[in-house]
């Protein structure tokens, strides 16, 4: 189960943090996640043989000092924390700290315990401070000499203070990193709000103004807008242009008489006009009352967003990025600069932690400027791109200001339905009729297909669909191979001149089936393109599919209340049997999400051997002060080992020491409403397929009719590590076990070995992959970086 020997030894012989002190500390605003990052900067700092601290109240406990303030943490003294938001440790801001005195009396305060590494979970004036103590460092430790504090022996010792950061933020305003900690979880909670007042002013016929948080940047405004469909919304970094009120009502009173009956507008609390004035909720609220005359209401979300337990998305990256700041703590030397542990795409990477600051500070100088267009730019390629697509999605344009290609686009989903595949469907639509299409919408799949049930939509069909769970146009698991005939004569009657497919692996199928058609039926030379869409996340050539980030928010949430079940009888082991086929990323992600001792997966074969070892490091871990287990299993990890025969084995195994219950979640992962980051993908990767398919049309477009045969002209777009990259079908053949319907290298199994690091196994941890320290880039990527592509 575990990693060769040869990776073993490397990581304990490179990266012993034996003799090392480690001190966490949390400053600046709270965030949902923050917990989890500083559980996972206490277990992996522990696992490696270093001491760890925490420092309460940020840099106001680290100057004040005593034991109150900084304490050694044990392994068990982090646990259930994962599940809780905000942060246990505290968070203060100090002005102290802003002192030479104050900066003094912390050095002092570490020095006195050996601590020479931080790690700190904060914004850029938090990190920003915690770079300036490190460069005062030497210095601090000679005044200390001076003053008598400490003696020479200790500067020698303890000459130099190596500092890593994590961006702990709900507004994602710095730059160097596509999501933040506490980012996602702060969407979820807007978009909870958001689709409950969408109920109420359906009813009503109401427009509701929404005041989000992001006093500097627009990002939560933006980002929520495009996942519930705004009709407008209004941030800081882009203002709108001058008589924006005339044009705003224009079109909240076109999208009535659409026959909507309901207008969101959705404003950052930062946001201004062209000239710098602020424009607020009630600002925005007057203006509809007296040009429109439509009821209104203003709500303000206020600190709300900061709340609530952490989203299955912000409990991995906050734990990888923990992890991560640990081993860059332990490989960093004297020369090394403060750094700062990012995401790009679906990576961690370790970026010169000033260099992200100074980004980050450009932008604010930008806005003041007033060059919007920079700032824009400047916040990355991520932001960028929410800008344009919510542009392109949310503004229809005139009949008369529309190409006209005559070109026939269908969309359909196959297989199971996965939430976000809405999303992606109204985006296909309004991109193809804003690129000059017409579109065509297939019910029931390929099945619907063969038997005819294709109609037209139109832009105002699907308002309201982002926020709709399952397949509003039906979906089938039926491939098309039988019916071959049937459908070409279909695409015939219609004109059908491109196709796109939302699914799962059934997808992949379908068009590969279609590719071959290619030969006998020249109705399939076509351009043709894939958006994977499945919660099992088996599609291969894609690291993400729409639809897993949602049914690991419900696994997560489903884990968090069994495990309080037991708060009251203690001593209890869980065992839930989760969904996915033979792939098995919910229940490895979903049990690193979730805090598991252990999850079974058919990827990763086991025997009763390590049934049994489960058993005895749980049976030891109900002596100590944790006293609850949870153990997920994927559905098909092992025809013999079903969840029945483990729950039965660990019931008498773990018989006087612990009694076990079981929990098949079956269907509830299917279900229930998208969250944020399936409808930002879904919206985003569909959008980007349209462009390409309106590409290939032209490009294909030869005497009156559309040619494409080539293997390049059937792809499927999917994000590989930090790109949303076009991969013709045919050559993901090679990638594919079809037997078990996954991908044969699938990236998630590196997360494994942090889930057992993190329950404390002994395994091993291949940091081949780990961070690199590289540079800042300014949004000149190659490719499109961001994992909804990260939203």
């Amino acid at each position: 189960m575990a990693l060769p020997d040869t990776q073993s030894k490397r990581f304990f012989e490179s990266l012993s943090g034996a003799g090392k002190a480690i001190a966490v500390l949390t400053s600046g605003g709270d965030a949902q996640g923050m917990n989890a990052a500083v559980r996972a900067v206490v277990r992996m700092g522990i696992y490696v043989g270093a001491k760890v601290y925490f420092i309460r109240e940020g840099y106001q406990g680290m100057v004040d000092g005593g034991e109150d303030n900084i304490e050694e943490a044990s392994w068990e003294s982090v646990s259930s924390m994962l599940q809780m938001g905000g942060t246990v440790i505290g968070s203060a801001r100090c002005k102290e700290f802003r002192t030479h005195e104050g900066r003094l009396k912390a050095a002092h305060n570490l020095v006195q315990r050996g601590i020479t590494n931080l790690c700190v979970i904060g914004g850029d004036g938090s990190l920003t401070g915690a770079n300036l103590f490190r460069e005062e460092w030497s210095g601090l430790l000679e005044e200390l000499v001076q003053q008598g504090s400490v003696d020479e022996d200790a500067v020698q010792k303890y000459s130099a203070l190596h500092i890593v950061g994590m961006v702990g933020s709900i507004d994602n305003d710095f730059c160097g990193t596509d999501m933040t900690i506490g980012t996602d979880s702060a969407l979820h909670r807007i978009i909870e709000v958001v689709d409950a007042i969408m109920t109420t002013a359906q009813s009503h016929q109401r427009t509701f103004v929404l005041e989000v948080m992001g006093r500097h940047c627009g990002y939560l405004a933006l980002v929520s807008a495009l996942a519930c469909g705004a009709d407008w919304v209004l941030i800081p970094e882009m203002p709108p242009e001058d008589g924006w009120e005339e044009k705003m009502c224009q079109k909240l009173s076109a999208t009535r008489c659409r026959g909507s009956r309901l207008n969101i507008i959705i404003v950052a609390e930062g946001a201004i006009d062209r000239h710098g004035k602020a424009i607020t909720g009630s600002v925005v609220k007057d203006l509809v009352v007296r040009c429109l005359g439509f009821d209104t209401r203003v709500t303000i979300l206020g600190h709300v967003q900061r709340g609530g337990t952490p989203s299955a998305f912000d409990r991995i990256l906050a734990s990888r990025m923990g992890v991560e700041a640990v081993l860059a703590l332990l490989e960093t030397t004297a020369n090394t600069p403060a750094c700062v542990v990012s995401l790009c795409g679906n990576q961690a990477v370790r970026l010169p932690l000033m260099e992200c600051v100074q980004m980050t500070q450009e932008v604010q100088k930008a806005m003041d400027e007033k060059k919007f267009e920079e700032a824009v730019k400047l916040r990355g390629r991520s932001f960028e791109n929410n800008l344009r697509t919510y542009k392109l999605l949310a503004h229809r344009k005139l009949e008369s200001e529309l190409p006209h290609t005559d070109f026939n686009v269908a969309v359909l989903n196959v297989g199971a339905p996965a939430a976000g595949m809405n999303a992606a469907v109204r985006s296909a639509v309004r991109v193809g009729i804003s690129e000059g299409h017409k579109m065509f919408a297939v019910n029931d799949g390929f099945e619907g297909f063969y038997k005819g049930q294709i109609k037209e939509i139109k832009w105002a069909d699907v308002g309201g669909w982002t926020g709709q769970g399952g397949s509003l146009l039906g979906t089938k698991r039926t491939l098309p191979a039988k019916h071959v005939e049937k459908i070409a004569e279909q695409m015939r009657a219609n004109n059908i001149n491109a196709l796109l497919v939302i699914g799962g692996f059934e997808a992949l199928e379908c068009l590969l089936q279609l590719y071959e058609a290619r030969s006998v039926y020249e109705e399939f030379c076509i351009p043709m393109c894939m958006l994977p869409a499945t919660i099992s996340n088996n599609v291969p050539g894609t690291d993400l599919s729409i639809g897993a980030d949602t049914a690991l928010n419900a696994i997560v949430e489903t884990c968090d209340r069994i495990k309080q079940s037991a708060s009251g009888t203690k001593r209890r082991v869980f065992i839930i049997e989760t969904m996915g086929g033979y792939c098995g990323y919910l229940a490895s992600v979903g049990g690193l999400a979730a805090g598991a001792d252990a999850a079974y997966i058919y990827e990763e074969p086991f025997d009763i051997r390590d049934l049994q070892s489960n058993v005895e490091h749980l049976t030891e871990k109900m002596k100590g002060a944790i006293q609850r287990g949870l153990v997920l299993r994927n559905e098909n990890s092992n025809e013999n080992y079903t969840t029945d025969f483990i729950y039965q084995l660990y019931s008498e195994e773990g018989k006087g020491v612990f009694d076990c219950r079981k929990n098949v979640l079956g269907h509830m992962q299917q279900g229930g409403a998208p969250s944020p980051f399936d409808r930002n993908f879904g919206t985003k990767i569909s959008a980007k397929a349209m462009q390409w398919l309106s590409k290939k049309l032209k490009e294909t477009f030869r005497q009156g009719r559309v040619f494409a045969n080539t293997e390049d002209s059937c792809c499927l777009l999917g994000m590989r590590r930090r790109a949303l990259v076009f991969q013709p079908v045919v050559q993901l053949k090679d990638e594919t076990d079809f037997v078990h319907r996954i991908p044969k290298e699938q990236w998630w199994l590196k997360l494994r070995p942090l889930m057992k690091i993190l329950a404390k196994y002994k395994t091993s941890y291949d940091v081949s992959d780990s961070g690199q320290l590289e540079h800042v880039v300014r949004n000149v990527r190659p490719k499109e970086s961001d994992p909804s592509g990260a939203m």
